[in-house]
């Protein structure tokens, strides 16, 4: 059962992850986006349409892509052009995300696709118990768990990176500085639409392979808060969608073997977690926070 609960962690992580990292970068620039959830349903619904259509999941996994790139662009331009509450803006996007995700997927509901199939790395995958559960996914785990060093070096070793941080810690001398900043939180802001998309992809297309009206349940939230438990760094988010994703695999056990516990208390468990990693860290997020999103969550900008 625990070999289980970690590789089905490894794999129910993974969307979380990809939507956390992608979130990384746009906080790291300034903007929160409540919106991840609406970003994810879009990828999953797109990727699982384009897939139907051509019985190609990389055109699909593409299509999820773009479409949260799309879907983020519009709260950027809302939160970066129109200075609108970051808050209100993320929540509006999501609810009109369901609402369109919902009426464009109902046709595919159903609908048998070609979805994305386990890659085992040669030789590893072979490695008792290991193998198993490190080489033996698809090619959406193998991209998610080595983005996260790659954002980590991007952030914290590039120029641009450099620029994205003081964007966020301090939007008015980064803008003294020269830096673009709106075109800085723009890319951030995209860019994590775009990991949402693709994190819908992998939901829609390889883990679940189906799709289902509302099917990310609450990922984007978790996603955010995930953002402030790995201190907005991207390797501790690996740690952190790994813990989730064991949560839903461990509720999915459960439930399987038969055991006498409630259906919708396990369905709770995650987002229990959640709350409770929010109230530990309820001193310490302050302090690691980057400095502009002090205001938003502050209910200042």
């Amino acid at each position: 059962m625990l070999a289980s609960v970690l590789e089905g962690g490894i794999r129910a992580g993974t969307p979380i992850l990809y939507a956390t990292l992608g979130e990384v970068i746009a906080e790291r620039a300034g903007v929160v986006n409540l919106g991840v959830e609406g970003a994810i349903l879009v990828g999953a619904c797109a990727g699982f349409i384009t897939t139907a259509q051509t019985q190609s999941p990389l055109l699909g996994i593409a299509a999820a892509a773009l479409a949260g790139g799309v879907a983020s662009l519009v709260h950027a331009f809302m939160v970066v052009t129109v200075r609108a509450n970051q808050i209100a803006s993320g929540l509006a996007l999501m609810f009109l995300c369901l609402g369109v995700t919902s009426f464009v997927g109902r046709p595919y509901v159903a609908v048998k696709i070609n979805a994305v199939a386990p890659l085992a790395v040669p030789g590893l995958s072979d490695l008792p118990v290991v193998g198993r559960l490190l080489f033996s996914h698809d090619v959406l785990v193998y991209g998610a768990y080595l983005l996260a060093p790659l954002i980590w070096l991007i952030l914290f070793y590039t120029k641009w990176g450099l620029a994205l941080r003081a964007v966020g810690e301090r939007q008015a001398v980064a803008f003294a500085s020269g830096l673009p900043t709106a075109v800085v939180q723009y890319a951030a802001v995209v860019c994590g639409g775009v990991l949402a998309g693709v994190a819908g992809a992998h939901l829609s297309l390889a883990y679940a392979r189906s799709w289902v009206e509302g099917m990310s349940n609450g990922r984007g939230f978790i996603a955010v808060a995930l953002v402030i438990f790995a201190t907005w760094h991207p390797l501790r988010a690996v740690l952190g969608a790994v813990i989730f994703g064991a949560v839903f695999a461990l509720q999915l056990q459960i439930q399987a073997r038969g055991v006498a516990l409630s259906p919708y208390f396990l369905d709770m468990t995650p987002y229990l977690l959640t709350l409770f990693g929010l109230l530990l860290l309820a001193r310490t997020q302050r302090h690691t926070m980057p400095e502009g999103l002090k205001e938003v969550f502050e209910g200042l900008k």
